[in-house]
């Protein structure tokens, strides 16, 4: 993989505070803010916000904080003791070349890193269709009609096709038959996820044993983790007719030579996207894919690009099929998907509209003729082949039984090789494989290039069957025949990047999202190739660069949550929950308990109880009172009436409300004393750290969002990481991996396919860390504080606030009250949500927790003229409700019906409205002076999904739009 560097040393920043960078209300604007609220310090607002019970007013042991020069330099000392090695190790995971314009203009560019998840659809359309692309590029390639908009990893995504046709089947039927063949990560994940939910799995070689009737589900490699490929009709054919469905999990590069999972007959087929222009990054983050029938569709994970068509009727896409998601099915979810690999998605996406189906196979095709130049090359010097067949991956025997001197010699060349551990190696080759890789790699095994050897690419595919060669064409949309040129490639880019909404725009104020500053000095280290181009599962001492990184952050961490053991392995903030209840059953039933209730308040996030559930935890709602803490009571009755059964509450602090709460010792200690665990769902940890620590007041296990507080950009809806922090007594339990030894001594399985989950962007909550110091995180949370509310009493005396604390303080977000405007004018948060973006504003969460209302949290690095900005808007807006309400306006026919407002809308010939142009698309003075246009209008959702499309559509499409 390659990338432009652009970091030497006379570009580096200036020496001064990065604290000054990244908070943004100057000391000045603090004082005026603090001064407005009645304060004189923020240490007296803080004072007036946090329990006194659960303050600590010392700072954790993080440093004083780094300059960003110095910073810089660190990461350039810790990069070099990274040590690249030629890895053909394979396994799922592949050197590629990421196109430079795909690199500077996408990876590295915050318009695409710095969007939010695509539910304001109107202000996401570019970033849906590269989703879309994202989505045609897996239906073509697998063969099968629906395909979500990517999913965590390979073997989590394995993991979601066994729920899924779990889901599917009789109560009788409950074992999982999954293919000796596949990765040993997936297959660990695999055992991790069933053994909770009771489901049986049985591992083994599908062309020998025999499915039987109890058998629910197959999952099938395609090729084989050892590099066969394998005709899978006879197997699939048999599974079906035992009652069984069949998933299969398929490298999307081969699949351009291959015959697709769906023409062999599959239900659903998974898989990684890595090898498709995303870096290695010691793991992550990469995109996994998902597809499936027709008759599946609506128990897919995840989110589903779909076409629909705006008030117009114009096309307009949107996120499809909302109702399946987790955070609305809650405990009756089959998954607890929350986020996905947008960003990288987007990049896969992009990296097949670059290289067109013909330059995929042709990538494809070199890729196996020098696989195939290895086969011929290998025996001729001794050595065995193990596989006849192949795609680019060889499993090899060394003459004599040497494998351990082949390895001897490959690590004197800088050569890592798979050791199967049996005296056979594993070779696997991809698209960054040059003449002279090929002639050290043989130069190992004391072999010669063959002259037959050399002839492949015209020959064809020598290791792939007859019956198995690809008839079937793929990606003949003009979306991925266009743009050659890197002119035109790069505007195409920047033409989607357009129509997105992101914080180059405008502040993002969603609750419980922390859209806060990704500073790019944060991010610089991320496409340095002595990051980026490591294979995950090479020896522990290429990667001494990376362990320093994760070791700093696990002690970073710990001292921050209270909480001194870590684990980085889940790569996002649901799988930090579901890895944090396996850990809290493990502890229990390694004391001979069996419990298995999981207390959840009412108010929580709907992956709490999915994850409960997936944790094979039974799930009891506890009450929330009128201020939107946990009821005491009721949590306290609940306590009791379990007993013994009690696994663990899950909370929220603050509260899903935006409240620290004022009991919460005594929640911890009430669970405490019936046995069970506190789980802290650590969303809202923008408001505490350096300030308060869960540990401290009787948390046990915290996951902790890294995408939020801890500044790794959402990405458009990903990547994210959620670790774990767990007590003392909680250690033994944390998660093991199957190649690279992580974990407790009492482990329980991996969650991630890989040791450190999305590792590469672990170096940005590092870098955020050792720039603030303990003192920065610390003031960084106090702004937050501080910020939101300031904005409460901007609008207070305009909109209802629900929730406060003892002294009226909110803690790092508020909910404003939109429930009235609905009786009084017929305005809902949507139609607010949508008028928002003709103020340049994308808007605050919708709905959650409450419904018909929004929840507003603005982050330490939002300035107070950008605060001020905003609650003017929303002034604004709540001044527009009134003409309604008072009957000066149409209720149907109103700016707030009619948002938002298109720049075709405005300019059209014909404006029937009763409210001006200027109104509609020009409500604030500096929208004149800078506007962010909406693509489309108002999106029909419902017949987006009575009408659903999920891939770009097909060329007759275009054909009959150039009739017209």
């Amino acid at each position: 993989m390659t990338f432009p560097r652009g970091d030497t040393a006379t570009s580096l920043p200036e020496a001064n505070s990065f604290s000054e960078r990244h908070i943004g209300p100057s000391s000045a604007a603090v004082g005026e803010m603090l001064s407005t609220l009645g304060y004189e310090t923020l240490e007296q607002l803080v004072a007036d916000t946090v329990p006194a019970s659960i303050r600590n007013d010392e700072l954790p042991g993080l440093g004083a904080g780094e300059t960003e020069a110095r910073l810089i330099h660190r990461l350039r000392s810790i990069a070099s003791e990274n040590t690249l090695f030629r890895s053909y190790i394979g396994m799922g995971y592949y050197g590629t070349v990421t196109p430079t314009v795909i690199a500077r203009n996408i990876l590295e560019n915050p318009a695409w890193y710095t969007q939010y998840t695509p539910y304001q659809a109107e202000i996401s359309q570019g970033r849906l269709e590269a989703l879309l692309n994202f989505q045609t590029v897996v239906i073509d390639l697998t063969g099968l009609p629906v395909a979500n908009a990517s999913l965590l990893d390979e073997g989590t995504a394995a993991a979601e096709a066994m729920t899924l046709l779990r889901s599917q089947a009789t109560p009788e039927r409950n074992t999982f038959f999954a293919d000796a063949g596949c990765h040993p990560q997936t297959l660990a994940v695999l055992e991790t996820r069933a053994r909770p939910l009771g489901i049986e799995l049985r591992v083994g070689d599908p062309t020998r044993e025999a499915m039987g009737s109890g058998v629910f589900g197959v999952l099938l490699a395609y090729p084989t983790t050892d590099g066969a490929v394998r005709d899978l009709r006879p197997i699939i054919g048999a599974a079906k007719a035992a009652g069984a469905r069949v998933a299969v999990v398929a490298d999307l590069l081969a699949l351009t030579l291959l015959v697709p999972p769906g023409e062999l007959g599959a239900d659903v087929a998974v898989g990684s996207t890595q090898r498709f222009g995303v870096p290695l990054g010691y793991g992550g983050p990469h995109a996994a894919y998902f597809a499936t029938t027709d008759e599946l569709k609506r128990t897919i994970p995840g989110r589903i690009i779909g076409v629909s068509r705006d008030v117009s009727g114009r096309p307009a896409l949107r996120m499809a099929l909302q109702t399946r998601e987790q955070h609305i099915r809650r405990e009756r979810a089959t998954s607890n998907i929350c986020t996905a690999q947008v960003l990288l998605a987007v990049m896969a996406g992009m990296y097949a509209v670059y290289h067109g189906p013909e330059g995929l196979r042709r990538i494809a095709t070199r890729v196996h003729a020098l696989t195939g130049s290895l086969a011929e090359a290998l025996p001729a010097a001794g050595h065995e082949v193990l596989n006849a067949s192949f795609f680019d991956t060889l499993r090899v025997r060394p003459a004599q039984g040497s494998a351990a001197d082949v390895l001897v010699r490959a690590r004197a060349a800088r050569i890592n090789l798979r050791d199967f551990g049996d005296g056979t190696l594993g070779i696997s080759l991809d698209e960054t494989v040059e003449e002279e890789d090929l002639a050290a790699l043989l130069g190992v095994f004391r072999a010669g290039r063959s002259e037959a050897g050399s002839g492949h690419g015209e020959r064809g595919a020598p290791g792939i069957p007859d019956a198995l060669r690809r008839s079937t064409p793929f990606l003949e949309h003009p979306v991925f025949n266009r743009y050659r040129s890197e002119t035109a490639m790069l505007r195409y880019i920047h033409r989607l990047a357009s129509r997105d909404l992101s914080l180059t725009t405008s502040m993002i104020p969603l609750g419980s999202c922390t859209m806060k500053l990704n500073a790019t000095t944060e991010m610089v280290a991320l496409s340095w190739p002595e990051f980026s181009d490591l294979h995950p599962f090479v020896p522990a001492e290429q990667a001494r660069g990376y362990r320093r990184i994760t070791s700093d952050l696990e002690r970073w961490l710990g001292a921050i949550s209270g909480l001194p053991a870590v684990s980085l392995q889940p790569n996002s903030g649901a799988q930090g929950e579901y890895a944090g209840l396996l850990v809290i059953r493990a502890f229990h039933e390694s004391r001979g308990e069996k419990r298995d209730v999981c207390l959840v308040p009412a108010s929580a996030h709907g992956t709490n109880p999915a994850s409960a559930v997936m944790a094979g935890l039974q799930v009891v709602v506890v009450r929330t009172d009128e201020r939107g803490n946990v009821d005491v009571a009721d949590l306290r009755e609940k306590a009791e009436r379990h007993g013994g059964r009690l696994a663990a509450l899950m909370m929220t602090y603050p509260s899903t409300h935006g409240v620290f709460e004022e009991r919460v010792r005594e929640i911890c200690d009430v669970v405490h004393e019936h046995g069970g665990l506190v789980y802290l769902d650590g969303a809202n940890l923008n408001a505490q750290a350096g300030i308060c620590r869960p540990g401290d007041y009787g948390a046990d296990v915290c996951h902790i969002n890294l995408h939020k507080t801890f500044a790794i950009p959402h990405g458009g809806g990903g990547p994210g990481m959620g670790p774990i922090c767990v007590s003392e007594g909680l250690a033994p339990f944390l998660p093991s991996h199957p190649v690279v030894p992580v974990g407790g001594v009492r482990a329980i399985g991996p969650v991630s396919a890989a040791p450190w989950g999305s590792a590469s962007i672990l170096l940005i909550s590092w870098a955020y860390i050792a720039l603030l110091g303990a003192p920065g995180v610390r003031r960084a949370s106090q702004v937050a504080i501080l910020n939101a509310n300031y904005m409460v009493r901007r609008l207070e005396s305009h909109f209802d606030i629900l929730y406060r604390g003892p002294a009226g303080n909110v803690a790092h977000e508020f909910i404003v009250d939109l429930r009235p405007f609905k009786k009084s004018a017929g305005i809902t948060d949507e139609d607010v949500a949508k008028r928002l973006m003709d103020y340049g504003f994308h808007a605050p969460t919708m709905s959650f927790p409450v419904a018909g209302t929004m929840m507003v949290e603005p982050t330490e690095s939002e300035s107070k003229e950008e605060l001020d900005r905003f609650c003017d808007a929303l002034i604004q807006v709540r001044s527009e409700i009134e003409r309604v309400e008072r009957g000066l306006v149409d209720r149907q026919d109103c700016p707030l019906k009619g948002a938002p407002h298109t720049a075709a809308a405005v300019t059209a010939d014909t404006w029937t409205h009763p409210y001006s142009r200027q109104e509609a698309a020009f409500p604030a003075p500096w929208s004149t002076e800078h506007k962010f246009w909406p693509s489309v209008g108002r999106i029909d959702n419902a017949y987006g999904d009575r009408n659903l499309v999920c891939a770009c559509p097909p060329i007759e499409s275009y054909v009959e739009a150039a009739r017209v």
